[in-house]
This record gives C-alpha cells, sequence and structure tokens, in this order.
C-alpha cells in the first residue's frame, strides 16, 4: 500500500560506530590557523584547530549516539513513501484533546535533532493555558533517515506539497507549521500555497519579496538588511558551493568524520549567538547527535543539493493569506524588517524580537523558544 505509514526504528550497527572511532583516531589535521586570539575573530579562517581538536577527542571517547537513538524511539518514529521516496518523521501526539497538529521543519545544517528537546513540552505542555500539538516532524528528503532523492526536482515547492500528503495520512486534514532555514522557506510555500490546509505558520525566517527599499525603514532595521547583505556577499560560500557542486564537497563529507564535523560546526559557531565558542549556548552533545546522523546515514551530499534545488528559489510573487507569527531572533544570519516582510506574509498576528538567540533557537534558547511557538501559534489560532 503506497499509503501505508510504517513504524521505525533507528539502531546503527556497532561496526559503524567502530569505524566512525577507528576513523577519528587516524584523523590527519591540517596546521593551526594563522589568525589568533580570542573572540569571533578566532574563527576567521574557519574552525579553529584546538576547538577541533578537542571536539574530536569528545566525539571519539566520551559522546553516547545509543542516548540520541533511544530518545527518537521514545518520542516515535516513522516511514512512508511519497512520490516514490522515503519519508522519516517523529510523531508525538498529545494527551490533550483540543490539541492542533503541528509540522515543524528543520534546515541545514540541521536535522530532526534540532527539535528533539522540545516535542515534548509541545505535545503536553506543562500549563493546561497554552495550546497544544500533536507534533510531526520530517526529515527533509535526503537528510537523516529519509531516502535521497535519485532524480532532481526535490525543492522546496515539491517538499511543501509532501508534507501536505503527509500530514493527510496521519489524519490531519488542517494544521500549522514553523519552521527556520529551509524549513522557513517551506513553511512560507505551505501557507502560500495550501491555504485549504494550513491554519496559519510559525516561522524565523521571514523573507520579504525582492526590490524592496530601504525608504521609511528604521535605524535598526536598516542595520539588519545590511547585515543580510554582508551574509549573502561575503559569507556565503558554503550556500554557493553546495548549490553549484554539492557532489564534490559531498565526497570529503561523506569519506571523512573529521570533514564532516568541521563543516557543519563551522555553521553552528558562526549562526548562533555566541561570542568565542558554540558551547555557550548549544550542546556538545546535540551538536554531536546531528552530525553522527549525517555521518552514519552517508547524507553529507544527499544534504546539500537542496541547495542545488532550491537556491533563490522561493517564488518572488508567492504571498502568504493565511495567519503568520514571525520571530526573528538577534543573531540570525538573514532578517528582514518587518515592512519587508508584510509585502510578503499579509496577515502577521505577532512579530517577535527576542533579546537573545541565533540562528537554531530550538537548541540555544529552548525554553523561549517553546513558549514563543505556543504564543504565536496561539495568536494564529485565535484569528
Amino acid at each position: 500500500m503506497p499509503n501505508d505509514v510504517q513504524a521505525f526504528e533507528a539502531h546503527a550497527s556497532q561496526a559503524d560506530l567502530d569505524d566512525l572511532r577507528a576513523r577519528l583516531a587516524n584523523a590527519r589535521l591540517p596546521e593551526v590557523e594563522t589568525v589568533h586570539g580570542t573572540g569571533p575573530r578566532r574563527w576567521d579562517q574557519g574552525v579553529p584547530l584546538a576547538d577541533l581538536v578537542e571536539l574530536v577527542e569528545y566525539w571519539r571517547t566520551a559522546y553516547d549516539w545509543r542516548w540520541f537513538e533511544e530518545r527518537l524511539n521514545e518520542i516515535g518514529q516513522f516511514r512512508t513513501t511519497i512520490d516514490g521516496l522515503g519519508i522519516h518523521f517523529l510523531h508525538r501526539r498529545s494527551a490533550r484533546t483540543d490539541a492542533t497538529p503541528l509540522v515543524l521543519t528543520h534546515g541545514w545544517p540541521g536535522s530532526v535533532a534540532e527539535f528533539v528537546d522540545v516535542v515534548d513540552e509541545l505535545a503536553d505542555p506543562k500549563d493546561d493555558g497554552v495550546p497544544a500539538f500533536h507534533v510531526v516532524v520530517p526529515s527533509l528528503p535526503g537528510f537523516g533517515y529519509s531516502d535521497k532523492p535519485a532524480v532532481t526536482g526535490w525543492g522546496t515547492e515539491k517538499i511543501a506539497a509532501a508534507w501536505v500528503e503527509l500530514m493527510g495520512r496521519l489524519g490531519y486534514g488542517e494544521f500549522v507549521a514553523h519552521g527556520g532555514d529551509w524549513g522557513g522557506n517551506i513553511t512560507t510555500v505551505l501557507g502560500g500555497r495550501f491555504p485549504e490546509q494550513v491554519l496559519g505558520i510559525h516561522s524565523t525566517f521571514a523573507q520579504g519579496p525582492p526590490g524592496l527599499t530601504t525608504d521609511g525603514l528604521t535605524a535598526d532595521e536598516r542595520r539588519w538588511t545590511e547585515e543580510t547583505y554582508d551574509f549573502w556577499h561575503h559569507r556565503a560560500a558554503y550556500a554557493k558551493q553546495q548549490a553549484t557542486r554539492p557532489q564534490t564537497i559531498g565526497y570529503s563529507l561523506v569519506d571523512s568524520p573529521v570533514g564532516l564535523l568541521a563543516w557543519l560546526l563551522d555553521k553552528f559557531a558562526e549562526w548562533s549567538d555566541t561570542e568565542d565558542s558554540p558551547f555557550e549556548t548549544l550542546s556538545r552533545d546535540r551538536i554531536l547527535d546531528d552530525v553522527t546522523l549525517y555521518w552514519l546515514t552517508r547524507s553529507g551530499a544527499s544534504a546539500a543539493r537542496i541547495y542545488y534545488e532550491s537556491h533563490n528559489s522561493l517564488d518572488p510573487a508567492l504571498r502568504v493569506d493565511v495567519p503568520a507569527a514571525l520571530t526573528v531572533y538577534p543573531r540570525d544570519v538573514e532578517k528582514y524588517p518587518r515592512p519587508w516582510a508584510q509585502g510578503r506574509f499579509r496577515r502577521i498576528v505577532r512579530w517577535g524580537t527576542p533579546e537573545r538567540g541565533g540562528h537554531f533557537p530550538s537548541l540555544e534558547v529552548p525554553e523561549y523558544f517553546v513558549r514563543d511557538l505556543q504564543e504565536g501559534l496561539a495568536a494564529v489560532l485565535a484569528s
């Protein structure tokens, strides 16, 4: 039956874990970088050698993958086939009869690991006065335990349509959606293309349509646009690489765990609300859960291909008329002022600008993230 949803359990072979540790022990490392000092400047040439050596040693000798596997199995994992592609997802139903279905979509270099610490509180909140959700967390095509597309075409528009199909199979004819990074792009498409099914959205990625002017913006809003421009013109080489040559970088990401770790850690560091190390706010274990998931599923190349499929692909004419709650974290890499966001999102019911947090709020400020999501989606549902 093509509509079948099958229970799934993660279990890496001991041979794969032993191989990972052997590769880490035998890693060939470059010499130390030629920039020194403290703070963000330490990272000017990428991940500093001392930080990487320390994390590799922890990964090899102390990190516990089995804990993460058990956590995924505890939440509830499933797979189903949509348009010929196997899609993996977490599914945690709420005990509350008034719960609303919610699909959470991760981005790159993330995975379902971004949400394992927030699923329980979203499904069964301690406070009866906040909304509860039946939480669905799919793995993007080519990521984690989802299949790797064998043909082109799995861009954000097709993924959004697949999520509607997935939610329907679970009995959720109407639902709300949240995402950041690629997940924010997909959530925008969900809200814009599927207003019959999508009750409303919450996003940390409020990309306005192109060609808007800075006239009338406040000084802070102008600074946001300048920082976003700077990011795309001076710090986005990874995106150009993955959008044009994902296969080439993919060999390194699938063959070398240290290469994979450095490629992903660089973004966790640069895009988080931290100064000297990403581990000021991010858990070492959660980052290694994410990186190890990429490693064990050999998805470095297939995950990178979402850039090939979808870079700069958000339809300039797409408008979102369902209610939208939008949150712009201060240290995120793409920040669009509200007047720009309103060019695409026609019914902004809540606009948040928290004091802390970056690109990975569910990992950096999980308690705030949950509260913000609950309040934002409450506003969406109330409208």
